[in-house]
């Protein structure tokens, strides 16, 4: 029997923040209230995800500058890991960097291979500010460390390097979304 709802359940599905919108640019703010807004939120959060088919869903993807992320990511053995990271912080990245296929909810439809590192670990803390430690490998380490790059303002495509690079600035300019952004030029 299930003790706990299932995450995202009550939630309400949110506008996904586009490239080139500034929130999605602007590295986000340390949460310090964890009261009934910030469980809305990851709530919300989660709600978003699913119905995009997402992975991994940073806040400021849904317009909100706050240092959080909600995750319900298979790894390469296809373990599936499901929960969030209140204030994550990246404190390991390593292994072998594998350049491989990546996607965004706030790029949609597009991907590029964008290298990183086979492994990762993520340390914040839960919705009641309990400590917590993610470990990742394979697909799952590129999602924790997608994520965090979104709550420092990044997006997978500033790691996207010459022709590949070329090719998505094309694909995105394309995009009725991506006309006129010209975050990713410099």
């Amino acid at each position: 029997m299930r003790n706990r709802p299932i995450p995202g359940s009550s939630g309400h599905v949110r506008a996904m923040t586009l490239l080139g919108d500034p929130v999605l640019h602007a590295p986000c703010e340390p949460v310090t209230d964890f009261g009934p807004e910030l469980a809305r939120l990851v709530e919300d959060m989660f709600a978003t995800m699913y119905a995009a088919n997402g992975v991994g869903l940073a806040a400021n993807q849904v317009g909100t500058g706050l240092r959080v992320f909600v995750y319900d990511c298979p790894d390469d053995e296809d373990v599936r890991h499901l929960g969030h990271v209140v204030n994550p912080r990246l404190v390991e990245a390593d292994g072998d960097v594998i350049r491989g296929p990546e996607g965004c909810l706030s790029l949609p439809g597009l991907e590029a291979p964008t290298p990183r590192f086979d492994r990762a670990v993520v340390e914040g803390v839960r919705l009641d500010g309990t400590p917590v430690r993610v470990e990742g490998t394979g697909f799952f380490a590129r999602c924790l460390q997608h994520e965090c790059d979104h709550l420092e303002g990044g997006v997978y495509a500033d790691h996207v390097t010459g022709w590949s690079r070329r090719r998505l600035l094309r694909a995105i300019r394309k995009e009725a979304w991506g006309s006129g952004v010209g975050v990713l030029e410099g």
